[in-house]
Protein backbone atom coordinates (compact mmCIF):
# COMPACT_ATOMS: atom_id res chain seq x y z
CA UNK A 1 0.00 0.00 0.00
CA UNK A 2 1.84 3.36 -0.83
CA UNK A 3 2.20 6.18 1.28
CA UNK A 4 1.17 9.73 -1.07
CA UNK A 5 2.30 12.88 -0.49
CA UNK A 6 -0.30 15.62 -2.40
CA UNK A 7 2.47 18.60 -2.95
CA UNK A 8 0.64 21.67 -4.07
CA UNK A 9 0.39 25.15 -4.19
CA UNK A 10 0.09 28.59 -6.84
CA UNK A 11 2.38 28.51 -9.68
CA UNK A 12 6.11 29.81 -8.96
CA UNK A 13 6.11 28.84 -5.91
CA UNK A 14 8.88 26.22 -5.76
CA UNK A 15 7.25 22.79 -6.16
CA UNK A 16 9.77 21.97 -8.11
CA UNK A 17 12.45 22.71 -5.74
CA UNK A 18 10.41 21.01 -3.03
CA UNK A 19 9.98 17.81 -5.47
CA UNK A 20 13.57 17.47 -5.77
CA UNK A 21 14.16 17.47 -1.70
CA UNK A 22 11.43 14.73 -1.64
CA UNK A 23 13.06 12.44 -4.23
CA UNK A 24 16.50 12.94 -2.33
CA UNK A 25 14.82 11.84 0.93
CA UNK A 26 13.33 8.82 -0.75
CA UNK A 27 10.23 9.37 -2.16
CA UNK A 28 9.45 8.41 -5.76
CA UNK A 29 8.19 11.84 -7.13
CA UNK A 30 5.57 12.35 -10.11
CA UNK A 31 5.33 15.71 -11.81
CA UNK A 32 1.83 16.11 -12.59
CA UNK A 33 2.37 18.59 -14.96
CA UNK A 34 4.79 16.44 -17.21
CA UNK A 35 1.78 13.83 -17.01
CA UNK A 36 -0.96 16.83 -18.12
CA UNK A 37 1.81 17.12 -21.32
CA UNK A 38 1.74 13.54 -21.55
CA UNK A 39 -1.96 13.08 -21.87
CA UNK A 40 -2.21 16.28 -24.18
CA UNK A 41 0.10 14.89 -27.08
CA UNK A 42 -0.50 15.28 -30.66
CA UNK A 43 -3.72 13.50 -31.40
CA UNK A 44 -4.97 12.41 -28.21
CA UNK A 45 -8.32 12.30 -27.10
CA UNK A 46 -7.87 15.03 -24.38
CA UNK A 47 -6.69 16.75 -27.34
CA UNK A 48 -9.76 16.58 -29.34
CA UNK A 49 -11.93 17.15 -26.50
CA UNK A 50 -10.19 20.24 -26.16
CA UNK A 51 -10.69 21.44 -28.95
CA UNK A 52 -14.47 20.61 -29.07
CA UNK A 53 -14.36 23.27 -25.66
CA UNK A 54 -11.63 26.22 -26.66
CA UNK A 55 -11.79 25.83 -30.63
CA UNK A 56 -9.09 24.67 -33.28
CA UNK A 57 -7.42 28.23 -32.12
CA UNK A 58 -5.42 26.28 -29.94
CA UNK A 59 -3.74 24.22 -32.22
CA UNK A 60 -0.41 25.07 -34.23
CA UNK A 61 0.16 24.45 -37.94
CA UNK A 62 1.16 20.79 -37.06
CA UNK A 63 -1.94 20.04 -34.79
CA UNK A 64 0.18 20.19 -31.49
CA UNK A 65 -1.04 22.15 -28.85
CA UNK A 66 -0.18 25.57 -28.45
CA UNK A 67 0.07 25.78 -25.14
CA UNK A 68 0.80 29.03 -24.75
CA UNK A 69 -2.11 30.08 -26.31
CA UNK A 70 -4.50 27.50 -24.46
CA UNK A 71 -3.34 29.16 -21.18
CA UNK A 72 -4.29 32.68 -22.45
CA UNK A 73 -7.83 31.38 -23.17
CA UNK A 74 -7.83 29.24 -20.22
CA UNK A 75 -6.98 31.50 -17.80
CA UNK A 76 -8.87 34.45 -18.99
CA UNK A 77 -11.92 33.44 -16.80
CA UNK A 78 -12.65 31.33 -13.78
CA UNK A 79 -14.90 29.60 -15.90
CA UNK A 80 -12.36 29.06 -18.57
CA UNK A 81 -10.07 27.55 -16.12
CA UNK A 82 -12.82 25.31 -14.61
CA UNK A 83 -13.96 23.97 -18.48
CA UNK A 84 -9.75 23.33 -18.41
CA UNK A 85 -10.02 21.59 -15.23
CA UNK A 86 -12.82 19.79 -16.17
CA UNK A 87 -11.85 18.32 -19.73
CA UNK A 88 -8.06 17.73 -18.73
CA UNK A 89 -7.61 16.55 -15.05
CA UNK A 90 -10.18 12.86 -15.49
CA UNK A 91 -7.17 12.00 -17.71
CA UNK A 92 -4.45 12.91 -15.92
CA UNK A 93 -5.73 11.08 -12.79
CA UNK A 94 -5.97 8.17 -14.70
CA UNK A 95 -2.42 8.35 -15.63
CA UNK A 96 -1.14 9.14 -12.21
CA UNK A 97 -3.45 6.33 -10.61
CA UNK A 98 -1.22 3.72 -13.61
CA UNK A 99 2.23 5.60 -12.40
CA UNK A 100 2.16 5.15 -8.81
CA UNK A 101 0.83 1.65 -8.42
CA UNK A 102 3.21 -0.72 -6.60
CA UNK A 103 5.19 2.14 -5.31
CA UNK A 104 6.06 2.38 -1.65
CA UNK A 105 6.61 6.10 -0.75
CA UNK A 106 4.87 8.93 -3.23
CA UNK A 107 4.87 12.15 -4.03
CA UNK A 108 2.57 14.04 -6.21
CA UNK A 109 3.73 17.06 -7.46
CA UNK A 110 -0.03 18.45 -8.12
CA UNK A 111 -1.28 22.13 -8.76
CA UNK A 112 -4.48 21.37 -8.89
CA UNK A 113 -4.70 19.05 -6.01
CA UNK A 114 -8.01 19.88 -4.80
CA UNK A 115 -9.60 20.32 -8.05
CA UNK A 116 -8.71 17.54 -9.78
CA UNK A 117 -9.83 15.01 -6.19
CA UNK A 118 -6.41 13.41 -5.68
CA UNK A 119 -6.07 15.09 -2.70
CA UNK A 120 -8.71 12.19 -1.98
CA UNK A 121 -5.56 9.50 -2.43
CA UNK A 122 -3.41 11.45 -0.22
CA UNK A 123 -2.48 10.39 2.99
CA UNK A 124 -0.79 14.02 3.69
CA UNK A 125 -0.69 17.41 1.62
CA UNK A 126 1.98 20.21 1.44
CA UNK A 127 0.95 23.53 -0.13
CA UNK A 128 4.14 25.72 -0.71
CA UNK A 129 3.37 29.39 -1.36
CA UNK A 130 5.15 32.65 -2.08
CA UNK A 131 4.00 36.34 -2.53
CA UNK A 132 2.63 37.36 -5.88
CA UNK A 133 5.61 39.77 -6.90
CA UNK A 134 7.99 36.78 -6.03
CA UNK A 135 5.96 34.37 -8.21
CA UNK A 136 5.59 36.85 -10.94
CA UNK A 137 9.50 37.24 -11.13
CA UNK A 138 9.68 33.46 -11.04
CA UNK A 139 7.44 32.56 -13.79
CA UNK A 140 8.24 35.64 -16.47
CA UNK A 141 11.76 34.17 -16.09
CA UNK A 142 11.28 30.32 -15.79
CA UNK A 143 8.50 30.51 -18.63
CA UNK A 144 9.44 33.25 -20.70
CA UNK A 145 5.95 34.84 -20.91
CA UNK A 146 5.11 38.31 -20.59
CA UNK A 147 4.02 39.95 -17.49
CA UNK A 148 0.49 40.10 -18.78
CA UNK A 149 0.23 36.16 -19.58
CA UNK A 150 2.35 35.67 -16.05
CA UNK A 151 -0.54 37.98 -14.21
CA UNK A 152 -3.51 35.87 -15.66
CA UNK A 153 -1.76 32.42 -14.69
CA UNK A 154 -1.50 34.27 -11.24
CA UNK A 155 -4.81 35.84 -10.76
CA UNK A 156 -6.44 32.67 -11.92
CA UNK A 157 -5.06 30.63 -9.06
CA UNK A 158 -6.40 29.93 -5.74
CA UNK A 159 -5.72 32.04 -2.57
CA UNK A 160 -3.13 31.80 0.41
CA UNK A 161 -6.22 31.21 2.60
CA UNK A 162 -7.85 28.16 0.48
CA UNK A 163 -4.24 26.48 0.74
CA UNK A 164 -3.90 27.29 4.48
CA UNK A 165 -7.99 25.74 5.17
CA UNK A 166 -7.02 22.92 3.35
CA UNK A 167 -3.33 21.55 3.58
CA UNK A 168 -2.06 19.63 6.36
CA UNK A 169 1.44 21.81 5.97
CA UNK A 170 2.19 25.00 4.94
CA UNK A 171 5.55 26.51 4.08
CA UNK A 172 5.87 30.24 2.51
CA UNK A 173 9.09 30.02 0.04
CA UNK A 174 10.04 33.61 -0.44
CA UNK A 175 13.59 33.20 -1.55
CA UNK A 176 15.76 32.04 1.42
CA UNK A 177 16.27 28.81 0.61
CA UNK A 178 17.92 27.51 3.55
CA UNK A 179 14.91 28.26 5.54
CA UNK A 180 13.30 26.88 3.06
CA UNK A 181 14.82 23.32 2.57
CA UNK A 182 14.96 23.11 6.69
CA UNK A 183 11.25 23.82 6.97
CA UNK A 184 10.68 21.26 4.04
CA UNK A 185 13.19 18.88 5.88
CA UNK A 186 11.74 19.22 8.99
CA UNK A 187 8.30 17.97 7.40
CA UNK A 188 9.20 15.14 5.65
CA UNK A 189 10.97 14.23 9.16
CA UNK A 190 7.47 14.48 10.62
CA UNK A 191 5.87 12.62 8.16
CA UNK A 192 8.51 9.65 7.33
CA UNK A 193 8.52 9.30 10.97
CA UNK A 194 4.89 8.24 10.99
CA UNK A 195 4.71 5.87 8.12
Amino acid sequence: MSFIIGLTGPTGAGKSEASLIFKECGFFTVDCDKVAKEVTQKNSCVIKKLCEVFGQDILCNDNTLDRKKLARIAFSSKENTELLNRTVLPAICEKITEIIRDKDKVLLDAPTLFESGLDKICDKTVCIFANEDIRLKRITARDNIEKHDALLRIRAGKTETFYKSRTDFFILNNGDFELFKSQLINIINNIDGGI
